[in-house]
């Protein structure tokens, strides 16, 4: 199975993978494979023990969330399968946020930024206060032409 929006493989764990989990809890969720290639094949995890004490970790304390991490094995070769579930709030990572769309994963960055945390909080840009406005701040004609 090719990877796609629910779906990423791994050869092996960096931290930087941080990332597409943000990614995955932030969209509609998924599963990273580590100890698979990108056709999806397992190429065996000889540092696996580690690594499903390790994971689990970093992701608790990067982001706050946590994440099913589990074995497997296949004709011998161990791969970790990490489940991410979609999460309600924002999550972000080092104060950045990441979304999965596709097969890739995205830095939000600007208005794209705004309109995910408005999202995520239940709100649209006409629910937001802006405190430093006031009533000199309305363009009359406008109001006119309405």
């Amino acid at each position: 199975m090719p990877e796609q929006q629910n779906i990423e493989y791994k050869q092996s764990w960096h931290d930087d993978y941080l990332k597409w989990v943000c990614g995955f809890a932030n969209a509609i969720g998924g599963i990273i494979y580590i100890g698979r290639n990108d056709a999806g094949k397992v190429v065996h995890l000889s540092d696996y023990a580690r690594l499903l004490e390790d994971i689990p970790n970093k992701i608790r304390n990067a982001m706050g969330i946590i994440c099913d991490v589990q074995l497997h094995d296949e004709e011998g070769k161990k791969y970790i399968s990490i489940n991410v579930n979609p999460y309600s709030v924002a999550v972000s990572l080092r104060g950045r946020y990441y979304y999965r769309s596709g097969s890739t994963k995205m830095e939000l960055t600007g208005v794209e930024l705004n309109e995910f945390l408005l999202k995520k909080a239940g709100k649209t840009w006409d629910d937001v206060i802006e405190e430093g406005a006031t009533v000199k701040d309305i363009d009359k004609q406008v109001l006119q032409s309405l």
